[in-house]
């Protein structure tokens, strides 16, 4: 049993700063969010993520995982534009090919951002998932489907810090984590695998950014629709 916490910007990690190791076995740091604790184990990160926020002393122990890491096992859960193209989603997906874990808790990622104030543990930082994208019409919905794609696997996605949050996972904490992945539904997930088959949305080289014109709008909003109903 392999447990993963997982470390966003949002302002709400600081809650996650002093917890103890315990009860998790991995910590993936999300872009600035190695500097939340040092006792992280994976460094996650897009190709333009600076240089200069990078850690420059890593342990023997700590490791970098970027585009080349990541984008093939984001591959196998069906690409970003299913899957969702934030760093959160794509740590998820690359921590359940890679670890294979029991658990993942996100901590820092409920990517809710107040109109005024911090945006993120450091201050106030471009709110990635808020971009135009056509990956990230519903969050909620890219959520779902990573809690899906993670029960398959027996793994259970919780949320462990602050209070609002676009992810439908369940809430827990350190000291509650549960055992078992929350139910869905298989026939709509099944549904869901099979139009994701059919629309074929797939971009081997993760930039799917330079495809947008192949993708319908209306198309993803069904498929996303299909994976709420999943788990709702």
């Amino acid at each position: 049993m392999t447990r993963v916490l997982i470390l966003g910007s949002g302002p709400d990690v600081a809650e996650a700063a002093d917890w103890a190791r315990a009860p998790f076995d991995v910590i993936v740091a999300i872009n600035n969010a190695w500097r939340v604790r040092d006792d992280w184990d994976v460094h996650i990160f897009p190709t333009d993520f600076p240089v200069d926020r990078r850690p420059r002393d890593m342990q023997h122990d700590q490791q970098s995982v970027q585009a080349d890491d990541y984008v093939p096992v984001q591959n196998t859960y069906g690409g970003f534009v299913y899957a969702g193209g934030t760093m959160a989603f794509t740590a998820g997906y690359w921590a359940l090919g890679a670890l294979r874990p029991s658990l993942m808790a996100f901590a820092g990622c409920n990517m809710v951002y107040p109109a005024s104030g911090a945006t993120h543990f450091y201050g106030t930082g471009t709110a990635d998932p808020l971009r135009p994208d056509v990956t990230l019409r519903s969050l909620p919905a890219k959520s779902a489907r990573l809690h899906v794609h993670a029960a398959r696997q027996g793994c259970t996605c919780v949320t462990v810090t602050g209070e609002d949050s676009v992810l439908i996972f369940p809430r827990a904490t350190p000291d509650a984590l549960p055992a078992a992945p929350a139910p869905f539904d298989a026939g709509l997930a099944a549904q869901a695998d099979a139009m994701e088959a059919r629309l074929d949305y797939v971009v081997p080289s993760g930039k799917y950014w330079k495809q947008e014109y192949r993708f319908d709008p209306a198309q993803i909003d069904a498929l996303d629709a299909l994976w709420l109903r999943a788990v709702s």
